[in-house]
């Protein structure tokens, strides 16, 4: 096993029709993590597109990665991604969006349920286990009678997208924490009520 090596996954789906919706904030998050090592994905034959770099020099090695499938099957690349590189589900992070947290809140966990994402759940079942990290972004509950599932495939609303780049910064600074410092530390900080 590569002892060192984190995969983080950003959930999504592919193609400009998708681009900024509240579902692809996870790619959002490893797009800014990429962005910060001026680093672009590349084409990966387990159906996917990846960036090989580190945390930082001489810290841990990272493997960003978008998989080229729709949201709910994303589990074969990143099971694919996992075994290529030799990676413990432990050490797969995988950011993705989430309604039952309010928009700008980041929470982070390993294992449990998947909430009803088809995303987790899918990853979960090709990795045989739940136990992952992962990094929730909240993008909260439609108001009204809008399904949620209309509402996750929907552009982020005109005030949510002044929010949007310190929520995904954020969400980007919690994944380098969590990998460099551990769960609880990361939860600490991320937990806490902003001031």
């Amino acid at each position: 096993m590569a002892e060192n090596t984190w995969l983080v996954v950003g959930l999504g789906n592919p193609g400009p029709r998708y681009e900024l919706t509240r579902h692809n904030v996870g790619q959002l998050v490893v797009d800014e993590l990429a962005g910060r090592r001026s680093e672009t994905f590349k084409a990966h034959k387990a159906n996917a597109r990846v960036v090989e770099t580190w945390l930082r020099p001489g810290g841990p090695k990272l493997v960003l990665a978008k998989a080229n499938t729709f949201m709910n099957v994303s589990g074969g690349p990143v099971a694919g991604l996992a075994k290529f590189y030799g990676i413990d589900p432990s050490h797969v992070v995988v950011v993705h969006d989430e309604l039952d947290i309010p928009f700008d809140t980041i929470k982070l966990k390993i294992g449990g349920g998947h909430g009803g994402h088809n995303g987790v759940r899918d990853i979960a079942k090709a990795l045989n286990t739940p136990e992952f990290p992962r990094v929730r972004v909240g993008i909260g509950r439609p108001s009204g009678r809008q399904d949620p599932a209309d509402w996750v495939l929907d552009p982020f609303g005109a005030t949510e997208r002044k929010n949007l780049p310190i929520l995904v910064g954020d969400a980007a600074d919690a994944v380098e924490q969590l990998v460099d410092e551990g769960l609880l530390a990361a939860q600490q900080k991320h937990h806490a009520p902003r001031v």
